[in-house]
């Protein structure tokens, strides 16, 4: 009876861990372009000090992965920085089901947008929005977890 008893206990921690693993924004992505509709990048998504932050690890357009490019576009101490490494997601926090309060940097263009994200599909997919003043007024990319 303990026996039986210490592996439900088991399968059932493990299983609230996977529930628990599948509604966390933490892992690898592969991006997609919204307006494009192609793959852009890899990304790692992770936790620093309590808050969700993500940088760039691989550009899947450009020959080299992306090691010789560097982010012209983007502002303050970021401009002329490696894409590759370069945290382009910063400070989001968990709401709810959602992960809201941070930003996003768009490297193409050097703007940042206020960023919610919303892990969607059993943890396969990641719906990120940017926008400007209200979450109406932007646009929403779906990711896809890399496993």
């Amino acid at each position: 009876m303990k026996k039986t008893m210490s592996m439900v206990a088991v399968i059932l921690c493990c299983s609230v861990s996977l529930a628990l693993a599948a509604g966390s924004p933490v892992g690898k992505w592969k991006t997609i372009d919204d307006e494009t509709k192609k793959e852009k990048s890899i990304v790692e998504v992770y936790e620093a000090g309590g808050k969700i932050h993500g940088r760039i690890i691989q550009l899947l357009q450009e020959k080299d992965g992306g090691k010789s490019k560097l982010c012209t576009k983007c502002p303050g101490s970021d401009q002329n920085k490696p894409m590759l490494g370069l945290v382009f997601l910063k400070d989001l926090k968990a709401d709810g089901d959602e992960y809201t309060g941070g930003t996003i940097l768009d490297p193409n263009n050097g703007k940042v947008y206020k960023c919610k994200l919303e892990v969607v599909e059993g943890g396969d997919k990641m719906k990120v929005r940017g926008f400007l003043g209200v979450s109406l007024l932007g646009r929403t990319q779906i990711w896809h977890r890399v496993k």
